[in-house]
């Protein structure tokens, strides 16, 4: 009987939490897998209890399997936004979950729930504290958006600039143990060259690179999407 209890205690609770979705602009559902677990786990961190928020994962069904330029940047802004405005009715709130923010603004625009992106949610976090910070990625295509995404939020002071790995994106992401040295490579380099305070590793499908990279970086690694996370987690606390 108290093991029954029990369980109708923790469905109760999980009925409770607010539910979140992780929209995943590139249409690889593994990884959505793989960055909904994350975000899982950081709610799980909150300071309101274990799983604060439900996370739920969502797969845009047009694009590529990884964003690498800004094209596909910018289509993944359309299927976001058509994917977004079908999740209004019981969601509350929305998790873009590419480095790049695409269709965020959109969103905003005309969702009435709290939407974060995990490039804006990073910033905040690594610049706190007047900190300099960098981004360290796998994209040279997208050094631009990354940048001008950076300085649109007002914190182009504070930003060293992007910092990139060698070789195409999509081999070196197939190559765990060649990424997590590359990526370590570069967040090495941002602080030896320009005495970085913070560094971002910049992108979505790089989230489970980022936290395995986290205790070994020389200064505070920012993983965007419990970045995003936490800041969801702010955003629908505000509201209520």
């Amino acid at each position: 009987m108290a093991a029954q209890a029990e369980g109708r205690i923790d469905e109760e609770r999980r009925a409770s939490r607010p539910r979140v979705v992780l929209i995943n602009p590139n249409t690889n559902r593994s990884t959505t897998s793989r960055m909904v677990q994350i975000a899982q786990e950081a709610a799980g961190e909150l300071s309101d209890g274990p799983g604060g928020l439900a996370i739920e994962g969502a797969t845009v069904s047009s694009g590529v399997p990884l964003i690498t330029n800004e094209p596909a940047l910018n289509a993944a802004a359309d299927a976001v936004l058509e994917l977004g405005m079908s999740l209004m009715p019981d969601a509350a709130g929305v998790i873009v979950s590419a480095f790049g923010d695409p269709g965020l603004d959109a969103l905003r625009r005309r969702l009435s729930i709290p939407v974060a992106g995990i490039a804006e949610s990073s910033f905040r976090e690594a610049a706190e504290g007047a900190r300099r910070f960098a981004v360290v990625t796998t994209t040279p295509d997208l050094k631009a958006a990354i940048t001008a995404r950076v300085i649109g939020e007002g914190f182009g002071a504070q930003f060293a600039g992007v910092w990139l790995t060698p070789g195409d994106p999509a081999r070196l992401m197939a190559q765990e143990e060649a990424l997590l040295e590359a990526l370590l490579r570069g967040i090495e380099d941002a602080v030896r060259q320009d005495a970085v305070e913070a560094v971002i590793i910049g992108g979505g499908p790089l989230a489970a690179a980022a936290r395995v990279l986290a205790p070994k970086s020389p200064v505070p690694l920012i993983e965007p999407i419990p970045a995003a996370v936490r800041r969801m987690a702010q955003m629908i606390r505000a509201r209520s």
